[in-house]
């Protein structure tokens, strides 16, 4: 499982707060505390606009890369704070960038840039209709998205699609369309990886986490391999350590009887 570590989010207020401040030690430990819980990139949203944004990205990735070595995601639709961010960035990790969409203008702004630095890139499927409400909407735009970025140099393994995860509260069934088309992008894109941001299937319900855990299970079973989101939950991280081991992915259950020793299954 892919982790991009989701607490350096310039709308979390205490992180707002440190940004505007310059509190490079706020940064700099949350950074590492996400690192060292096992997130495999960190992810940097500013929070602002314009011309802030860039010069807000340029310092948080300064801030986060004296911190660590896990790679970056640059979290932003704006070209000039994601083109800041990886001037800045000097890690030997390929870092990505968050997020390109079939909304117009989005892929055309965003290609020169994955193109020229080479990085891993999330594709939204999103489209010129806006959230994806009805059965199969995701993985149609998915795929959309897929064949252009492809079409345009990217490679499948640079791209971590997005289904688009909607709360649940918003409708009963939108948990199990959010599954099929992450079983229908595995099936038309097994080289690609698939990513969420985890916590928004929870949002507007009672004990949060309890729901993050579960549908994460049923996600990375239909074929989810990343996800944005709190590593310093530990719970969830064994969650994910568990259900690796039931999918086969881990030989002789090693990595959970490893964790198991380290402390590392709070249940």
């Amino acid at each position: 499982m892919i982790i991009i570590g989701e607490l350096i989010n310039g709308t979390r207020s205490k992180v707002k707060e440190a940004i505007a401040s310059r509190d490079s030690d706020y940064i700099a430990a949350l950074a590492t505390r996400q690192a060292e819980a096992g997130a495999d990139f960190i992810d940097c949203n500013p929070g602002t606009v314009g011309d802030q944004e860039a010069e807000d990205m340029q310092w948080l990735v300064a801030t986060i890369q004296a911190a660590t070595d896990r790679p970056i995601s640059f979290d932003s639709p704006n070209p000039q704070a994601v083109q800041r961010g990886l001037e800045t960035y000097t890690g030997a990790a390929m870092p990505m960038i968050n997020s390109v969409t079939m909304e117009p203008g989005s892929v055309e702004k965003m290609l020169p840039i994955v193109l020229e630095a080479k990085v891993n890139v999330v594709a939204l499927a999103l489209g010129e209709g806006g959230m994806p409400t009805q059965p199969g909407q995701r993985e149609q735009v998915a795929q959309q998205i897929i064949d252009r970025l492809t079409a345009g140099g990217i490679e499948p393994q640079q791209i971590f699609v997005d289904p688009i995860i909607a709360p649940l509260c918003t409708a009963a069934e939108v948990g199990q369309h959010i599954l099929e088309a992450i079983a229908a992008i595995r099936q038309y894109c097994p080289d690609c990886h698939i990513t969420s941001g985890l916590s928004n299937i929870s949002f507007g319900l009672p004990n949060r986490r309890l729901m993050n855990r579960a549908f994460l299970g049923l996600a990375m079973q239909a074929g989810m391999d990343s996800a944005v989101m709190d590593p310093l939950d530990k719970k969830i991280m064994a969650h994910i350590i568990a259900v690796e081991a039931l999918l086969g992915q881990d030989e002789f259950c090693m990595n959970y009887i490893q964790a198991c020793r380290a402390g590392r299954l709070d249940v």
